[in-house]
């Protein structure tokens, strides 16, 4: 059996620790984020997705564990099953991102038909009023698809246009619900760019990190594969022995004995 290289060794562990570290938060935040959700579940699509990161995460783990196994107590039979296991699971995970690549245009037209749903929006949950005027604020907008005429008659202040409003503003509606305490007639002025554009762009946003992040992760793993694939193929060299040769002169005894010649 081969030695391995002390300097492919160490990088090996750095790169298998790292893993399991990018592990341990990816199982944490799936547990913080079912329990806070956990009302939610009985969507078909979020009960997959928990329980999907629960599989990646723990075979991470178990993965990490026979490799740091094999790194440390040069064992083979423990390097393979970690450079089986990550090439599987590295293969799933690629082809997992590019069909997310493929759907993102359906992605964006999904988010914007469930945001339409909801419309009119004087009928949607108080959670969801909230939500909206925190996007309102946020986007300087006012509605979803239509623009203020999503409220109808019921425009809320989270629609006023601040002064230093960056998005083009409008004169409110004098029939609307802005103008009950406005005595002197003074016009109101609202935003008039509606938010599902905005709102769309920023969840996409939020899709595209997700995707890099399994990609960069992805690429770690592959990492490691050729690292462990290293070790292996270092461990399995013949360590060079110096060829031992039978000379005839040798064994016939071929010298002379020095004497004093008198």
């Amino acid at each position: 059996m081969g030695k391995v290289n002390a300097c492919l060794n160490r990088s090996y562990i750095v790169v298998i620790t790292l893993i399991a570290l990018i592990a341990l938060v990816f199982l944490g935040f799936t547990l913080f984020s079912h329990g806070y959700l956990h009302q939610e579940e009985q969507d078909g699509s979020v009960y997959l997705g928990f329980h999907a990161m629960y599989i990646i995460s723990s075979v991470c783990l178990v993965l990490a564990f026979f490799g740091a196994l094999g790194a440390t107590k040069e064992k083979k039979w423990a390097l393979i099953v970690f450079a089986v296991g990550m090439i599987l699971s590295s293969l799933f995970m690629l082809v997992s991102e590019i069909q997310g690549i493929a759907m993102r245009a359906q992605m964006a037209a999904i988010i914007k038909t469930q945001y339409r749903e909801i419309l009119p929006l004087v009928n949607v949950s108080e959670d969801t009023m909230e939500e909206l005027h925190r996007v309102q604020r946020d986007f300087q907008c006012c509605g979803l698809d239509q623009g203020y005429q999503d409220w109808e008659y019921s425009i809320p202040e989270s629609c006023l246009c601040e002064e230093d409003a960056i998005n083009p503003c409008v004169v409110a509606p004098r029939n609307s619900s802005l103008f009950k305490n406005n005595e002197d007639e003074q016009p109101v002025m609202i935003y008039s760019m509606a938010c599902l554009k905005s709102v769309v762009a920023y969840d996409m946003s939020i899709f595209d990190g997700v995707i890099g992040v399994m990609m960069g992760y992805t690429l770690l793993w592959v990492l490691s594969v050729v690292l462990c694939i290293t070790i292996l193929c270092q461990l399995d060299r013949k360590e060079d022995t110096p060829t031992v040769v039978y000379s005839k002169e040798a064994k016939a005894g071929n010298y002379s004995s020095l004497t004093e010649i008198s």
